[in-house]
């Protein structure tokens, strides 16, 4: 299973949670009863839905103990409901029917999501919504180099078989998955020009944001001299492809949107 690093994670939180505002702000259930979100991390988006909807019953699902440690820190008014499970295994029925199921930046560790979307737009109440983001990003430079870098390791065939080639598909594809239940659909892709580091206090920005993300797997298998080695390699290969300019590291990022409201 994949660790996770919360404060790793949190070193670039102003651009991890922005899609997640957008994705949101898409979804139009006014008084849900039962808010769920699945993937929920350490927990300051989980945390943004129970500001939008005090009055709901909140669900945070996600199978990092490390990160629901730091999300039950966060959540100290208790608003929140933290359960550990795999997302794709969690039963949903033992909480009853959801108004609203979120999931953000989460699915493309799913491999069985595309099957599994259907079954919680079942789930869902009546005129329910789902709403999904998931990171589009697995051509670009950085996703090419960990790839490439990972396989020139010694133990190149064991790390590149730990890394996911493609994971999701375009919005297109969503919406054909969602429009099967629900008679509004909107799906959309956006491009993040994120700029990294403008204060110029990290050596590797790119390689900072991968490691809180993408390079889990690989780090999970390498022990400290090997994660040196590799962490070296990739940091001067994403230092050429994503150069420093006046203002920071511009880091373009494609995130792929899907958003669908059942029947009433």
């Amino acid at each position: 299973m994949t660790t996770w690093d919360p404060a790793q994670y949190e070193r670039f939180a102003d651009h991890r949670t922005r899609p997640f505002f957008d994705l949101l702000g898409r979804v139009g259930a006014e008084n849900p009863s039962l808010v769920i979100d699945l993937g929920c991390g350490n927990g300051p988006m989980t945390l943004a839905a129970a500001d939008r909807w005090p009055d709901a019953r909140v669900i945070g699902v996600d199978s990092s103990a490390d990160m629901l440690e730091r999300a039950r820190d966060l959540d100290a008014d208790g608003r929140v409901e933290w359960v550990e499970a795999d997302v794709a295994a969690w039963d949903l029925s033992g909480v009853g029917a959801p108004d609203v199921i979120v999931s953000n930046a989460t699915l493309q560790w799913v491999p069985s999501h595309r099957e599994l979307i259907p079954t919680w737009l079942e789930a869902l109440r009546p005129g329910g919504w789902f709403a999904m983001q998931v990171p589009g990003n697995f051509a670009a430079p950085s996703h090419v180099a960990v790839r490439e870098v990972a396989a020139a390791q010694p133990r190149g065939p064991e790390l590149t078989a730990a890394l996911r080639e493609a994971p999701v598909d375009d919005p297109v594809a969503y919406a054909d998955l969602l429009a099967g239940r629900c008679p509004h659909v909107d799906a959309w892709e956006t491009t993040y020009v994120q700029v990294l580091d403008p204060g110029g206090e990290q050596p590797s920005p790119v390689l900072e944001w991968v490691k809180g993300t993408a390079l889990r797997p690989i780090l999970d298998r390498l022990d400290t001299e090997e994660q040196a080695a590799f962490l070296a390699e990739l940091g001067t290969r994403l230092g050429h492809d994503y150069p420093r300019r006046s203002y920071g590291t511009p880091f373009p990022f494609r995130r792929i949107f899907a958003v669908g409201q059942v029947a009433s």
